[in-house]
């Protein structure tokens, strides 16, 4: 059967990328089904080159944290720091510890090095400050969204003193312990001193928009930009440590939908500002709703960072999953046949990126089986996905790095 769509298969490259899409996206989104492969990131590396020096893209995002990627950013841009201290302040989730990502961040500095603001290329987390296990004190994106405006706007406008949100924060401790994921009677989150300082933020956030024209011209657009990100943080950790709290069935549906709310809504103004590549999970960038199964809970629903931003830009967002053969060091062995990967890893390229569409055009009345993942690790492609998907990037062997 892999002969009968040979002519939907094309070379990974920027040029055939766009090709599969409607015109140039926005936001062109790369998604990967397992972390911690270096292999998927320098495909995203080696994509993300040729966007740029082909296309006019100027942004990468990834799946880390949005205020960890401020440090990033600041790199890139101007220089300011080494790129070992960088590595180990500017990632969440351990991927600062990634040589391909390394590589990126040089690469984007060395490009960036003597060239004008207008064609830097910049860098950005779009992951809210979170992990499986938790969240963050929202201590540092609320201090700054109030140093911000305290520093531009008289302060009878603002609806607190910073020594007020520093009472009302406490300790950090509280905020980050990682048993508040299993037990919501840990969670600070609904409090009389939290749900305090979600009015507050939402007081400091409605200033923020009200003083947008004086706060642009005084500042500049970047820290007005950086500043809305203090703003979005700051209120989403607050809610979300809020339904970390509570104990109705619905909470960690409510959480997952939460956090990718967060994603889509930093993507948002991204790609308000130039053309970006995004690069995260299959699961937070696809347009169908996502899945998955946590500790005793039934089957997790909610809908996904890029479904979000999918309807709210049509066709400016573009999406491209990945899949994979396999990962024998983890137990991924070759795929059944009958499966997407099976029928691609029957063909000959070791990476390749297919039309989906036109693939789901060919096989007709014939949907492959779901692959079963050995690997929790490992989420494989759901067939039923193909025809809200605009392309496959398919790599056939994973090899231990």
């Amino acid at each position: 059967m892999a002969t009968d769509f040979k002519d939907t298969v094309h070379a990974v490259e920027a040029a055939a990328v766009m090709g599969l899409l409607p015109g140039r996206p926005r936001l062109l989104a790369l998604g990967e089904p397992t972390h911690g492969e270096d292999v998927l990131l320098d495909l995203r590396n080696d994509v993300f080159q040729q966007l740029v020096e082909e296309e006019g893209y100027r942004t990468i995002a990834i799946e880390s944290d949005c205020l960890r990627g401020l440090v990033v950013d600041e790199y890139v841009t101007t220089g300011r720091g080494t790129l070992d201290e960088v590595m180990e302040h500017g990632f969440s989730h351990g991927f600062g510890a990634s040589a391909a990502n390394r590589e990126l961040v040089r690469w984007m500095r060395a490009h960036n090095d003597g060239r004008p603001p207008s064609e830097r290329l910049r860098f950005a987390g779009f992951d809210g400050p979170l992990e499986i296990t938790g969240a963050e004190s929202p201590r540092q994106a609320v201090t700054a969204l109030h140093g911000y405006l305290s520093a531009q706007i008289d302060a009878d406008q603002l609806p607190c003193t910073a020594d007020t949100l520093d009472r009302l924060l406490g300790a950090d401790d509280p905020w980050t312990d990682p048993a508040a994921m299993t037990d919501p009677a840990r969670s600070v989150g609904q409090s009389a001193e939290a749900c305090r300082l979600r009015l507050l933020a939402d007081d400091l956030v409605a200033l923020l928009d009200a003083h947008t024209p004086h706060l642009i011209q005084a500042t500049s657009r970047d820290d007005w930009d950086r500043a809305r990100l203090y703003g979005r943080t700051a209120t989403g950790l607050l809610r979300y440590h809020f339904w970390m709290a509570d104990t109705s069935p619905g909470r960690m549906t409510r959480l997952l939908g939460l956090r990718d709310s967060m994603m889509a809504d930093n993507l948002l103004p991204l790609a308000e500002r130039t053309p970006l590549l995004v690069f995260a999970h299959n699961a937070h960038l696809q347009r169908e709703k996502s899945s998955m199964r946590m500790w005793d809970h039934p089957l997790l629903e909610w809908w996904s960072a890029g479904a979000i931003v999918s309807a709210r830009l049509g066709e400016e967002y573009g999406f491209l999953a990945t899949a994979l053969g396999t990962i024998r060091h983890q137990g991924v062995t070759t795929p059944p046949p009958d499966t997407v990967e099976g029928l691609l890893y029957a063909l000959p390229e070791d990476r390749c990126v297919i039309d989906s569409a036109r693939l789901a055009t060919t096989l007709a009345d014939t949907r492959p089986a779901h692959r079963v993942s050995p690997y929790y690790g490992y989420a494989s492609f759901d067939p039923a996905h193909l025809t809200s998907t605009d392309g496959i990037v398919f790599i056939k062997d994973v090899p231990r790095t």
